[in-house]
């Protein structure tokens, strides 16, 4: 029995996790702004729903209570927002509206630290904890991203994952941040991976891939400790 804590865990990438990485006898506690469809499933899997808004500079406080002393295996930092007209080809840094920057950087990378810094003592418990950070090809070198905010953001989050990682070694807990390209969120986890293949040609990643990463490095013993995983879809430009 495992207990994972998914932080961006509603739709998307996240509600792929929360479905597919626990087991039956499983605790995953699910944080989100909305309410998470996942806690409907009767599949075995004990599900929590800690509603934060990241935005907010007390949500760490929350999700640490609500945990409250907990053993926690594997945590896994999936929220991300970016620029409301973002990855668009009428977007314009130069329009950025300065209280939307600050709210990226403080959901993408001030939340990344303070949740992780406060849960550190619930993965020391583990026998074998994992963080995972899901960071984007948007942090990598030469990319042609202009949404500044959002690619600073991710640049933040490998940084933050080097550093924490130096910090947990001593207690043997394994720190990996997986950057992907593209990810076909917008076709559900259900309908499987040929339907995103056949959709996008190859320009968009499956949920199901990174799940597959994920479920990797979590099974990994603490003898092996995977840094970073750059993962862009075989067809994208920023490849």
């Amino acid at each position: 029995m495992r207990n994972f804590i998914i932080i961006g865990a509603s739709k998307g990438l996240g509600d792929a996790f929360v479905k597919s990485l626990p087991e039956i006898g499983d605790n995953v506690w699910i944080v989100s702004r909305s309410y998470p469809t996942s806690l409907n499933l009767n599949d075995g899997i004990n599900r929590y729903w800690i509603e934060a808004d990241l935005s907010k500079t007390d949500a760490y406080n929350l999700i640490a209570n609500t945990i409250n002393g907990h053993i926690i295996d594997v945590l896994i930092f999936n929220a991300g927002i970016w620029e409301s007209n973002g990855f668009r080809e009428d977007y314009d840094f130069e329009k950025d509206d300065p209280d939307e920057i600050s709210r990226i950087i403080n959901v993408n990378v001030i939340a990344a630290i303070t949740c992780i810094q406060k849960l550190i003592p619930n993965l020391k418990k583990s026998a074998n904890a994992k963080i995972v950070l899901i960071g984007s090809t948007a942090g990598l070198e030469n990319n042609d991203f202009t949404q500044v905010s959002f690619v600073a953001s991710k640049f933040g989050l490998r940084g933050i994952a080097n550093s924490i990682r130096e910090h947990v070694k001593k207690f043997g807990i394994g720190v990996t941040c997986i950057n992907p390209g593209e990810i076909a969120t917008q076709v559900p986890l259900e309908d499987g991976i040929e339907k995103v293949l056949s959709a996008y040609n190859y320009t968009q990643i499956p949920l199901q891939d990174i799940v597959s990463l994920v479920k990797c490095v979590i099974s990994l013993s603490k003898a092996s400790c995977v840094k970073e995983i750059n993962i862009p879809a075989m067809f994208d430009a920023n490849a």
